[in-house]
């Protein structure tokens, strides 16, 4: 029963009302939060909750109009906060950013010292000196970094901390790399093999070729995900190794997660001569589907290292795992897919990012689209310089 002083009261339909102040206006009249549930049990456990979070928020304000903050003070609270609100392997990134790159660069310097110049400063220097070999890092590492460092900002801003600048005057100019695919003779050669050197492991490089798939996607897939009735693959997990905070001994972990995105949950059909190498594959189908048990996966790792070895011997220059992704794209692309159907069935979420990082035209499709259009001044020249 409800003790008095709760503000916790049972409701004419039936569920249990629960009030709390969670904060005050600035005529310093209360501002309430309700809590609604089944139990009285419940409502009241929720509002203990509630009202601890509340408290810590009140003593983080209070801690940030203190004195001048540091830069590090920032980056471990926003990233506490942010822990609970990303994916496991994204928080790892973001860490081992701040940790290689921030910190020891701008990790001291209080936070109204950190001006647009001085940030400038820190970045350029990233680009040119940044890295284990002092060798510069890549513009889209230090893309990344920024993007972090102005979320930080974003961070210290909505808990009343006066920031000199934003970091959108900030820019990090990036060239757009051309992603490597095979050339049909390339894809040939490659299918050839794999063919011929049937294997669990070699039936899903073929499937990451003709579907699309990520690596981490073919290594988390299992059996039951596959419909022989439609000839389609359900995709929904990703297999992914990383790294365990704090740890002492076993520093990593396979960890098998829902997908990059939403998008990336998807059902994808299956060309039906690939249908027919996973319907001959092992006589009895049941666990993933590079092992056919249960209990037992290969990482993406061991499927990328044993990608280069096919590659070495079929005389194929060496490229990474993705690079069947990106042939599969392009492709689809010359054999007149919809922009919008190729984007579903790899899982992107919109339509732009697959014109744009996974489709590059070959010379030859260019070739083709050019001699579509004609002129008809032209041709009747030619007939008259004939006649002449």
């Amino acid at each position: 029963m409800p003790r008095r002083g709760e503000n916790i009261y049972k409701r004419k339909d039936g569920r249990w009302e629960g009030r709390y102040i969670k904060g005050y206006a600035p005529d310093k009249k209360a501002i309430y939060g309700y809590v609604y549930a089944k139990s009285y049990r419940e409502v009241r456990n929720r509002m203990v909750f509630l009202k601890k979070d509340i408290k810590n928020e009140h003593l983080q304000i209070s801690k940030y109009k203190e004195g001048s903050l540091l830069l590090q003070n920032i980056a471990e609270d926003w990233l506490i906060y942010m822990k609970h609100q990303i994916k496991d392997s994204t928080y790892i990134k973001y860490r081992n950013m701040i940790q290689s790159y921030i910190l020891p660069g701008i990790g001291t310097y209080p936070i109204q010292d950190l001006t647009a110049y001085r940030l400038d400063l820190f970045f350029m220097d990233l680009l040119q000196n940044g890295g284990q070999n002092h060798q510069g890092l890549s513009a889209k590492t230090v893309s990344d970094v920024l993007s972090l460092v102005r979320n930080m900002f974003r961070y210290a801003k909505a808990k009343g901390v006066a920031v000199p600048c934003d970091a959108k005057e900030i820019m990090i100019k990036q060239s757009t790399g051309e992603f490597r695919i095979f050339s049909v003779h390339e894809q040939e050669k490659l299918c050839q093999y794999l063919c011929s050197h049937l294997s669990l492991k070699n039936i899903g490089i073929l499937l990451c070729l003709y579907t699309g798939l990520r690596v981490g996607e073919i290594c988390a897939l299992q059996w039951k995900d596959i419909s022989f009735t439609e000839n389609t693959i359900y995709v929904h997990q990703t297999l992914q190794r990383l790294q365990i905070e704090n740890a002492t001994k076993q520093r990593t972990k396979l960890v098998i997660t829902a997908p990059k995105s939403l998008c990336s949950i998807r059902t994808i059909p299956i060309p039906e001569d690939i249908v027919c190498l996973l319907k001959s594959a092992v006589p009895e189908k049941y666990g993933y589907l590079l092992t056919s048990q249960e209990n037992c996966c290969i990482e993406p790792r061991t499927m990328q290292n044993h990608f280069k070895r096919i590659l070495k011997e079929t005389g194929i220059k060496e490229t990474n795992f993705h690079t069947l992704r990106h042939t599969f794209a392009t492709r689809c692309v010359e054999a007149g897919f919809d922009i919008k159907s190729l984007s579903e069935i790899l899982g992107h979420s919109s339509v732009n990012i697959t014109m744009n990082r996974y489709v590059h035209p070959t010379m030859e499709l260019k070739r083709q689209h050019m001699q579509r259009l004609s002129c008809p001044f032209a041709v009747n020249s030619n007939r008259q310089d004939g006649s002449n």
